[in-house]
């Protein structure tokens, strides 16, 4: 699974998109602030591909299918890879209506001992940011005046190798040359692309427990524990 990320590398992300001719419109009117522990229920940055256009632009990271007529109280921010042709929230959404997430890297808590979890800060090994593959929709409320609201969820996983020290789960993290592919849903069999990242390609270490805590947002988020602070670490 994936409860929360990082994303502070907003400047380097375009970089990629210009680099892999990916066109996403004016960015000038993304609201964007640099944050590292976003949590579900926030507005995340979000490359969404709508009839074969690209859009670069904020979307609530929990997902409400246009097809539901009040807020529902379940909105997933996840989406198991197993189930999406299955499960009602997003069946309608496979090969239509996908998105690029960028992040710089996620957490996830690994359990040790009686009622004690470690975050874990995973990236990259390569030290690039990353995205992850996402579902989008846009609901649209009864009321008068209300503004669309477009939502999303992270599409996940079984692990691989680095991700299973921690957890069984992780998100969908594609290459640069897939995000295309992944795109333009439409007219590519993008159910190849749905696999863990290769061995290799993250890094993770501890981090400490403030990040627990959804209102601490510092840059401490992602600062490694030293051995003081943590104890030796079996892997």
């Amino acid at each position: 699974m994936c409860g929360r990320f990082g994303f502070f590398e907003l400047k380097y992300f375009i970089e990629q998109l210009r680099q892999y001719e990916i066109p996403f419109g004016d960015k000038k009117a993304l609201n964007f602030t640099p944050s590292y522990n976003i949590t579900p229920e926030t507005n995340i940055v979000m490359l969404q591909c709508n009839n074969g256009r690209y859009t670069l632009k904020l979307g609530r990271w929990g997902l409400i299918p246009h097809w539901v007529k009040g807020m529902p109280k379940v909105r997933p921010i996840n989406a198991r890879t197993e189930t999406l042709e299955i499960k009602s929230y997003f069946r309608h959404m496979l090969n239509r209506t996908h998105c690029l997430i960028p992040a710089s890297g996620f957490y996830e808590w690994k359990a040790e001992g009686l009622n004690k979890k470690q975050p874990y800060y995973i990236h990259r090994a390569d030290g690039k940011p990353m995205a992850f593959a996402g579902l989008w929709d846009s609901w649209q409320a009864q009321e008068i005046n209300e503004l669309p609201i477009v939502s999303c969820a992270i599409v996940t996983t079984a692990s691989n190798h680095e991700m299973k020290f921690v957890h069984d789960r992780m998100p969908i993290i594609l290459e640069p040359e897939q995000w295309k592919s992944w795109l333009n849903a439409d007219v590519t069999d993008t159910r190849k692309l749905l696999v863990p990242s290769k061995d290799g390609a993250l890094a993770l270490y501890p981090v400490s427990t403030q990040v627990n805590n959804p209102k601490y947002i510092s840059h401490d988020c992602i600062k490694q524990l030293n051995v003081k602070q943590k104890g030796n670490i079996e892997r």
